[in-house]
């Protein structure tokens, strides 16, 4: 098989509901304002960040350890944007929320537009019959403030189609991410 097109991501969407709230479209305008694009594309979709940000901060002093993660850790933002301050990072989801089918994995690389600002968009892959909304972990490698804006394009879901279904799927196993809504911490 190899990488799913425009056509095929429409289709599952309508067949599926692979992809919730779901744009058919490269958007780049919105309301006559120029905005990062999301939506369809060729190959692939750009998803959108939403407007739930968890910013790092180390007033606490805290170890960051995935195995005991601290809470504190992280300042909760609602917003249009959000400003990550410099060599730090900041975790947010998408607004889309997304049900892979059995026969994909999907691979997510972050948009030209904020990697040529320094801003590194992080997504694990989507394993077959995993759904949720996408956590987002954006780094910002630069010396000087960053900014991400909500409800525009952070990076792009590619979808690659497997030559036979797996044996055990995310959701066969129970994974632990599974269903997940909102800004999810790590978990172990």
């Amino acid at each position: 098989m190899g990488i799913k097109s425009d056509r095929w991501i429409r289709r599952m969407v309508e067949e599926y509901g692979m992809i919730e709230p779901y744009e058919p479209l490269q958007v780049r305008e919105v309301e006559n304002a120029r905005v990062i694009s999301y939506g369809t594309s060729s190959y692939g979709y750009d998803i959108r960040c939403s407007n739930e940000f968890k910013i790092f901060t180390n007033i606490n002093s805290a170890i960051v350890d995935p195995k005991n993660f601290d809470e504190n850790s992280f300042v909760d933002v609602s917003s249009d944007v959000c400003i990550i301050p410099p060599n730090s990072f900041a975790l947010a989801r998408t607004v889309e929320y997304f049900r892979i089918p059995r026969d994909v994995l999907t691979i997510c690389l972050g948009k030209s537009t904020y990697a040529r600002c320094g801003i590194i968009v992080n997504v694990t892959p989507l394993e077959p019959e995993w759904e949720g909304h996408v956590t987002l972990e954006f780094s910002n490698t630069t010396p000087l403030p960053a900014k991400i804006y909500a409800n525009e394009g952070v990076a792009q879901v590619l979808f690659i189609g497997a030559d036979e279904i797996c044996e055990v799927s995310y959701k066969d196993r129970g994974g632990k991410y599974q269903g997940q809504t909102g800004v999810t911490l790590p978990k172990t």
